[in-house]
């Protein structure tokens, strides 16, 4: 059985950037279970936040970022974010990710809920692809072991510590296994768990899944945050409409042409995305339709093409130009705030095993994660997820007891508990598959949840988790891990009576004080892995 010092799963920025530094130090894996340009990063528009311009500051960042997290950022993550950010632009730039200038100087854009301009982008509107593309070329060039087509079934572990992964040929349908010391986990997130969603097919919360497991802890999965402006054309795909449209000075309006934000927020259209979102699914649901219009008509033609020009381009193959006629928006499944616990190192409570990115909760975003941070958490964290593998940092606390811990009896404190058992069912369920799924998800755990609605969800849930055991092939595979993450969304949800962030509680739609604490599953000793 080959063995390497890293094996990284997945070939996003998360895993392409882990593996350059990796490589510095010791042999290198990576695993794909696609082509390594396949991942959400190149569908990254905004751009990367940083604050490197002349009227902001680390500590104006900090203070943004903690107000979107709606009190569940661990400041101590924020700082080493926001206080880092410059260093990891300048490795961007070593690599040569071509930022965008003006008059010699990097251009600075200003995102909802920041406070200053201080959004970085490379190509306009192209941030993602762009850095995917260089570093994927650095990836190549530092002749690092990449296998493409190959899904990863299994975290292997021996005695409580990482041992290596088990992993599918898909190209020939043979089973591998590789061995490592260290295993990084980047395969992104989870948005294809919804029917309407701007995430590549890829995204199917594999990592969390394969994670939890191995018995890493997952936490904070009830906080999926729904992009407010994603394109609503029949027969085009929902193409995500960047924030930095709004940023640049787009308008919202609803279908009688009315501009409607400001009735909903000072802020008005650079409000935060959970407020931008619920206002316009007000707004549809107080019309009848199913979008709103992002207006940019009334912006000089040449400034819209030039910084915009992916967005322009696309939306022009289907017959929309976006210069002179509004955009028909409308929210999406975007971003999942939760994933694998780690502490401030990028590590889980599994010796060995590492997680970055999406698919990792650092602590950064909270319950809403602020615009354009989390390619820069990538950088933060993959940099220092080698650092510790080199033994740098502090020694990692102990775990706490997995005892479950009843949210009625407790007030503050993390609440740590197990997935729920199937409840009798009333009706039949369906046979699980992706589209039954997404259905599923998108009806009853969507941008606003009730009692009623995912309590019905919880229990076709559970059936499914109980009953579905994948075949040897990627689509069941994927299902399964659709499955286990869905259901800890949905318990996770039901569980956090009161709305937070991007987490919605017609029931409960108060921020409840009580609830300022995270939701923490744990997989039990005896559960078996599947």
């Amino acid at each position: 059985m080959a063995s390497y010092d890293y094996i990284i799963i997945g070939s996003g920025i998360a895993g392409l950037y882990s593996a350059l530094l990796a490589k510095q130090v010791g042999s290198v894996l990576v695993l794909t279970k696609g082509a390594i340009d396949e991942c959400n990063t190149k569908h990254a528009q905004g751009g990367i936040a940083a604050a490197i311009g002349s009227a902001d500051s680390p500590d104006l960042h900090f203070k943004d970022t903690i107000g979107a997290g709606a009190g569940l950022c661990d400041p101590a993550a924020v700082r080493i974010l926001v206080n880092e950010a410059a260093d990891r632009i300048n490795d961007l730039i070593s690599f040569g990710v071509p930022f965008d200038t003006m008059d010699g100087q990097i251009a600075l854009a200003k995102e909802g809920a920041h406070s200053a301009p201080r959004v970085l982008h490379a190509g306009g509107d192209a941030t993602g692809a762009r850095i995917e593309l260089t570093l994927s070329s650095q990836v190549r060039a530092a002749d690092i072991a990449v296998l493409e087509q190959h899904l990863v079934t299994e975290i292997a572990t021996e005695k409580g510590a990482v041992a290596g992964v088990r992993v599918i040929d898909l190209a020939s349908g043979l089973m591998r296994e590789f061995a490592c010391r260290h295993l990084i986990v980047a395969t992104g997130g989870a948005g294809q768990l919804f029917k309407i969603n701007t995430n590549p097919d890829v995204a199917t919360g594999d990592g969390i899944a394969l994670g939890f497991r191995a018995g890493a802890e997952v936490v904070d999965v009830e906080f999926l945050q729904f992009h407010p402006t994603a394109l609503h054309l029949p027969g085009a795909p929902h193409f995500l409409i960047s924030e930095a449209v709004r940023g640049e000075g787009g308008i919202l309006l609803n279908a009688a042409g009315e501009r409607f934000m400001p009735r909903y927020d000072s802020r008005a259209e650079l409000a935060s995305r959970d407020l931008v979102t619920r206002a316009i699914r007000k707004e549809m649901d107080a019309s009848g339709h199913d979008s709103v219009y992002l207006d940019v008509t009334h912006l000089e033609p040449l400034r819209v093409t030039t910084r915009f020009p992916s967005i322009y381009q696309f939306c022009l193959n289907y017959g929309l130009d976006i210069t002179s006629q509004p955009i028909p928006v409308a929210p999406a499944a975007h971003y999942i705030m939760g994933g694998l616990r780690t502490n401030i190192w990028g590590e889980t409570n599994v010796k060995g095993l590492y997680a970055c990115g999406e698919c990792a909760c650092t602590g950064v975003h909270g319950a809403n994660r602020l615009a354009s941070n989390s390619l820069l958490e990538v950088l933060i964290f993959s940099k220092r997820i080698i650092a510790r593998t080199m033994g740098r940092g502090e020694t990692r606390p102990a775990a706490e007891p997995a005892a479950p811990t009843s949210p009625l009896v407790e007030s503050t404190g993390d609440l740590f508990t197990d997935l729920t058992l199937t409840e009798s069912l009333s009706e039949p369920v369906p046979e699980p598959s992706i589209g039954a799924l997404q259905d599923l998800m998108w009806e009853k755990v969507g941008i606003s949840r009730s009692g009623e609605k995912l309590r019905e969800a919880q229990s076709v849930l559970s059936a499914w988790h109980e009953f579905f055991k994948p075949q040897v092939n990627r689509a069941d595979y994927e299902l399964g891990n659709m499955i286990l993450v869905a259901k800890m969304m949905a318990d996770a949800a039901l569980m956090r009576e009161e709305s937070r962030g991007a987490h919605f509680r017609t029931d409960f739609a108060a921020e409840s004080p009580q609830w300022e604490r995270h939701i923490v599953f744990r997989r039990r000793a005896q559960q078996a892995c599947s």
